[in-house]
């Protein structure tokens, strides 16, 4: 792969990032999302390196950066504000061109909200719901209750989760990280040559696991699920208790968006298979409410909701959707997806006025 591994230490953190592409051209920032790395854009920065300078960290929590707890009651912001570092170490004054995937997506939005002025353009690959992920039952991101319940630390597999602490690189048990890649990550029987598939599962067995980390710290309640967002930790940060991207319709940096998405996508859906609520209304989850009191998280049509105020608000959107693909579209049809995006970036490079 045409790409080198670096660190750097930046006013926040040690962080590991991959890098390929000269420093003369535009600036692309790749964001991987939750349970993976940089590892996982290999195919999509050696895609990129001729036209564009590419970085690709692992962020807090995740792959070989410093091992440094995430305060979630900041949201996702200890990641944009570990990405602003990033570019400043970095010495980087150019506007950046984003892509995010999954919780990626969200936390570039993030950072479009907090320093508009250092954006070309954000790439939203099957990004997580701008209201978080669990807890919310319709477009506007409204919470179950005020205790938030349906999301967080507790709501993550506790198989999966031993079994990243683990390292565990087998694929014997069904909850395996292998596994998990297999059937949620992408769209089955799709899978990557098996030393790419190593790899990767050696990126998400990197992560860090624990309180401070993945999956976080756990507060119990009496309401079902019976777990709420603690205050440590990757899966409360995700939590709606601590992250409402809606504002990002109020941007008036004018920030071009593709949102680009898998069909089959299981994780960021309307019905993701992730999704405590969704789980216990298919009877997988024992004592689930009811849709008055818990109905699935409508992650796409949030998503929708917040793209198309910032549209009604003078900003410029585009859907595209990739067919008989899952949650991870630059692995599972990397040249689809490769030639949409660069065709969005040329067009923004160019000054390109979108209607």
């Amino acid at each position: 792969m045409e790409y080198l591994e670096k660190r750097i230490k930046t006013e926040r953190l040690d962080m590991f990032y991959l890098e390929a592409g000269s420093s003369e051209k535009p600036p692309l920032f790749l964001i991987h999302g939750n349970v993976s790395s940089s590892q996982f854009f290999d195919e999509t920065i050696e895609a990129f390196t001729n036209d564009y300078f590419v970085i690709a960290p692992d962020l807090r929590g995740f792959g070989q950066t410093e091992r440094v707890e995430i305060d979630a009651t900041r949201g996702l912001r200890d990641w944009s504000d570990d990405l602003k570092s990033l570019k400043e170490a970095l010495q980087i004054d150019e506007k950046i061109h984003f892509v995010g995937w999954s919780v990626g997506g969200a936390v570039v939005m993030q950072y479009a909200i907090d320093y508009p002025k250092d954006v070309a353009s954000l790439v939203l690959e099957n990004p997580m719901s701008p209201y978080g992920f669990g807890g919310t039952g319709d477009e506007q991101g409204t919470p179950y209750s005020d205790s938030f319940v349906g999301s967080g630390g507790g709501t993550a597999n506790p198989d999966f989760v031993k079994l990243l602490s683990e390292k565990s690189i087998a694929d014997t048990e069904d909850n395996s990280p292998r596994n998990v890649m297999n059937q949620f990550y992408f769209k089955p029987p799709f899978r990557v040559e098996k030393e790419r598939e190593d790899r990767f599962v050696k990126a998400m067995v990197d992560i860090e696991v624990g309180d401070g980390f993945y999956p976080g710290n756990v507060n119990t309640c009496e309401e079902w699920p019976g777990v709420a967002p603690g205050e440590k930790g990757i899966n409360n940060a995700i939590s709606p208790k601590y992250v409402n991207l809606s504002e990002f319709a109020d941007v008036q940096d004018d920030i071009p968006v593709l949102w680009i998405r898998g069909d089959h996508d299981m994780i960021v859906s309307d019905q993701s298979f992730l999704d405590i609520a969704f789980l216990g209304k298919q009877g997988f989850v024992p004592g689930w409410p009811g849709d008055e009191f818990a109905s699935p998280q409508p992650m796409v049509s949030q998503m929708r909701h917040v793209l198309d105020k910032y549209k009604h608000q003078g900003g410029f959107y585009e859907e595209y959707i990739i067919n008989d693909c899952g949650h991870s579209p630059h692995i599972e049809k990397a040249d689809q997806f490769n030639q949409k995006v660069r065709e969005f970036f040329e067009n923004v490079n160019s000054n390109y006025m979108y209607e």
